[in-house]
């Protein structure tokens, strides 16, 4: 994207792992990092 995310951007993924939705969810990670490759 090559531009700084937005916080309501990313909000959705912090909302999602805080509801019910992810109670099944198990050792996952989200990257909301507009595809930017961020571990090299």
């Amino acid at each position: 994207m090559k531009r700084a995310t937005e916080p309501e951007e990313i909000a959705s993924s912090f909302v999602f792992l805080a509801s019910d939705d992810s109670s099944y969810i198990s050792g996952q990670f989200l990257h909301p990092n507009g595809g930017e490759i961020t571990n090299t």
